[in-house]
């Protein structure tokens, strides 16, 4: 069986001694749940199949293609282990959802949350030789405690519900440290007096360095003996070079705590909000964001190769895009690294549909997962923007949802200072930097004349106005589009489907241009890169070909906005 996805799945925190556990596992379905009971943990006990990890049993490159509902599932691997290492630790990129992890027999951890990556300290558990690790996974999408994003909760796909994921659908790895070692790290830039400050979570007592570097060229150093616990020190850097859209200009670091050395990145950016518009280093910047899904027609979650994540980049940027939102889905790290080298913003969002958003146990639910991710992709610098929430409407239970919403809010914003966020994309609003809404209207002279109200009134068309009010906040229409059209057949979408090449473009850059005309519009944000499964309103098929002249989708997207003179 082939190993797929051998690449480094942490680019911005690389050891060199790590081990990658991808490849062929026993696996096996347990729908009754009942695998604990019958000692499928134990070490003798031999699953019934096999997989090709990191892809879900879902997807036909896992060796599988089961996408009936899998309430259980199993896998099991033997590893040799050669050297013990003072400090050995599992790390999990995702595994959904709730998951449960032995070694030699003996639990290790668990963890609840389909999207968010997790790590267990193993050391005290393994032996030199032959080892086995055990994975559990329960999920159900139907379940109103289980965030499921985009996952469908019927046996086939429908309109913009998706084949479903289970279990392990990112990498699996080990890694070694030493017994001190760095624990994490935090970045923050400084573009007024080229600098950045750097906080380490170190473990141990150590001499500390810290080395930045600019195409190999050293541009800055920290250095400090005998330091244990945390670290906050700022660099001066002796070179700026700013990350700016379509420029990803990445600071090499290099760090080492005794022994224990760590190759990381940062970019050097700063946001701010400047009434209606969007300031990137300083300088107004429209977003033109693309819808984009994260989903693949053999891997389902999960990108068969690393290139085929620059792809789905390149793809954008080849239409005109700059950026996109990361729709209803926590992507993987290497995704955020192509998106940071390559200049590509994007924003942050958190998988919540499927959840009873109004009922109090599901903040319980959402909370922790929401923390590890802003935590895990804190210093990536395309990421522009946190929201963790899209599209809430329940009128009845208003008064908890709008809770719910505002405690979101808040915890993201005590955890990351540097980044707006929006409660709710598309509403309703409730505590948030940014005015969003969304608007599926199919008539670009309609569209034109509701948005350009906001011109010449001050008020902004939204749709549901009842659930919430605008207060004049700096504002954009992200989600917009989402025009159907499959010139092989029928296909769901928004509106009426158009019929012809020339009908799609027509409607494509009147509503788009009904929006760069705005110059209180600081960006928007078209449904959608691709085709996934019914929904067929992408500009390329879900298998990535162009359905439309590109060069002309390009041509009216990269035109210069309104609010950018």
């Amino acid at each position: 069986m082939q190993i797929f996805r051998k690449e480094h799945p942490k680019p911005q925190f690389v050891r060199e001694n790590w081990e990658n556990l991808n490849g062929e596992w026993e696996f096996e379905i347990d729908n009754g749940r009942s695998g604990i009971e019958r000692g499928l943990y134990k070490p003798g006990v031999s699953l019934s199949g096999k997989i090709n990890v990191p892809f879900c049993p879902e997807s036909k490159l896992s060796g599988i293609e089961n996408t009936d509902f899998m309430y259980g599932v199993w896998y099991k691997r033997k590893v040799n282990v050669e050297t013990l290492f003072p400090r050995t630790v599992i790390h999990f990129g995702a595994v959904d959802y709730k998951c449960v992890v032995w070694i030699n027999g003996e639990r290790a951890g668990e963890h609840s949350g389909g999207y968010s990556s997790f790590v267990f300290d193993i050391t005290k558990l393994l032996k030199q030789g032959e080892n086995v690790i055990t994975v559990y996974a329960e999920d159900d999408t139907r379940s109103p405690l289980i965030s499921c994003g985009k996952q469908s909760d019927r046996f086939f796909p429908y309109a913009c519900w998706y084949t479903r994921t289970t279990g392990i659908w990112q990498t699996v790895w080990l890694e070694h440290t030493p017994e001190s070692f760095i624990k994490s790290v935090k970045y923050y830039p400084n573009i007024s007096d080229c600098s950045v400050t750097v906080e380490a979570k170190l473990c141990g007592t150590e001499n500390f360095n810290c080395t930045v570097s600019y195409e190999g060229k050293t541009v800055g150093e920290h250095r400090t003996a005998d330091v244990a616990g945390n670290m906050i020190f700022t660099i001066p850097l002796s070179e700026k070079h700013l990350w700016e859209v379509g420029k990803g200009r990445l600071y090499d670091v290099e760090l080492s705590f005794g022994e224990d050395k760590v190759k990381s990145y940062f970019g050097l950016r700063e946001l701010r909000l400047d009434g209606m518009k969007f300031l990137i280093n300083g300088k107004s910047v429209f977003q033109r964001l693309i819808l984009d899904q994260g989903f693949y027609p053999d891997g389902i979650y999960t990108a068969p190769s690393d290139e085929a994540l620059v792809q789905d980049i390149e793809l954008s940027l080849a239409a005109g895009f700059n950026g996109a939102r990361l729709h209803e889905k926590i992507f993987e790290e290497r995704y955020l690294y192509h998106a940071d080298r390559l200049g590509y913003i994007v924003w942050g969002e958190y998988p919540d549909w499927g959840i009873g958003a109004s009922e109090a146990i599901s903040l319980h639910t959402v909370l922790p997962e929401w923390i590890e991710e802003i935590e895990r992709d804190f210093n990536h610098p395309s990421i522009v923007g946190w929201c963790p929430c899209n599209e809430a409407w329940n009128s009845e239970k208003r008064d908890r949802l709008a809770s719910h919403k505002q405690i979101l809010c808040e915890v993201t914003k005590a955890l990351d200072k540097t980044r707006p966020c929006i409660d709710v994309s598309g509403g309703f609003h409730v505590k948030t930097d940014i005015f969003d809404v969304h608007d599926y209207e199919q008539d670009p002279d309609v569209f034109k004349k509701n948005y350009d109200r906001l011109m010449t009134e001050g008020i902004l068309h939204d749709r549901f106005s009842a659930h919430q009010t605008y207060c004049g906040e700096a504002t954009f229409v992200s989600e917009y589009g989402g025009t159907a059209y499959n010139p092989e057949g029928e296909g769901w979408g928004y509106g009426e489907s158009v019929k012809s090449e020339a009908e799609f473009i027509y409607r494509f850059k009147g509503l788009t241009d009904a929006l760069l005309d705005n110059h209180k519009m600081f960006g928007l944000c078209y449904t959608q890169l691709t085709d996934v499964e019914p929904e067929q309103n992408g500009l390329y098929t879900y298998s990535r070909k162009p359905k439309v002249d590109i060069n002309q989708i390009r041509k009216i997207m990269s035109r210069k906005a309104a609010i950018e003179d």
